[in-house]
């Protein structure tokens, strides 16, 4: 089996470096670069040794295009002005994409359609592997429960998280919507978020109907699985046609 070449860009995140760790850790997985931004500390240093880990004689660099050039598949989840420009730099260089980065503007999620016309890119709200199970499962809900059942989400987040909701709970109101439309009634979805100390992430789907209460929930314990997630990603989308996939193709759900 073919070594799939991977380069993580906004290497010091903290996404960033849990991200070396799971390419580092698996198996027929090469780190073929890490980058951050112009002038940032971690230039020079070697990514393993940033990521908490061994030397990988990989050293962080500045040079997003060159990164580009090196992999067959880059990862993501920096800021959405950043992640625009990286997905430019993806297009022009053939490089496939997995982006974990949210709260995108309209205009720049036309800019990753665009460059998903040149180049296969996953993009998510959430790279969990569950999560992505439980957006279907809400659907199916939504599609089987009547109208007479109130549905709202609330979602936990850690005290650093700019965007409100998150972009998984925005993506669960629009899967119970698209469940819901099957029977003729949109649900008008009411959504609570909270940001507080360190909380990975935490989700919750309440269907409320006359004496009885569905809740779909799923809690993230560490960062890893978002990870592991986009790895899992980066090896399913390397060779697949130019195209914008989410973790419902890459999984079989769609």
């Amino acid at each position: 089996m073919a070594v799939i070449r991977i380069g993580i860009l906004g290497a010091s995140g903290r996404m960033g470096r849990l991200l070396i760790r799971e390419v580092a850790a698996g198996k027929g997985f090469a780190l073929s670069g890490a980058t951050e931004a112009k002038g940032h500390r971690a230039i020079g240093q070697d990514a393993g040794v940033l990521a908490g880990l061994f030397r990988l004689g990989v050293a962080v660099s500045d040079d997003a295009a060159a990164l580009m050039a090196a992999s067959d598949v880059v990862i993501d989840f920096t800021l959405p002005a950043v992640t625009v420009r990286h997905a430019k730099l993806a297009a022009k260089a053939g490089t496939a994409m997995v982006i974990g980065t949210t709260g995108f503007a309209p205009a720049e999620v036309k800019a990753i359609a665009a460059a998903a016309r040149r180049v296969p890119i996953v993009q998510a709200p959430n790279m969990s592997l569950a999560v992505n199970l439980l957006f279907a499962l809400t659907k199916r809900a939504a599609a089987v429960l009547d109208a007479t059942y109130d549905i709202s989400i609330s979602e936990i987040h850690h005290r650093e998280k700019r965007d409100a909701p998150s972009g998984t709970a925005l993506a669960l109101g629009a899967a119970a919507q698209a469940g819901r439309k099957k029977k003729g009634k949109p649900a008008k979805i009411p959504m609570v978020s909270i940001r507080a100390g360190d909380t990975a992430g935490e989700h919750t789907v309440l269907f409320a109907g006359e004496g009885e209460r569905l809740e779909l929930a799923h809690k993230a314990t560490s960062r890893q699985v978002f990870a592991r997630g986009a790895v899992f990603a980066a090896r399913w989308v390397k060779g697949k046609p130019p195209r914008l996939y989410d973790m419902a193709d890459v999984l079989g759900l769609g």
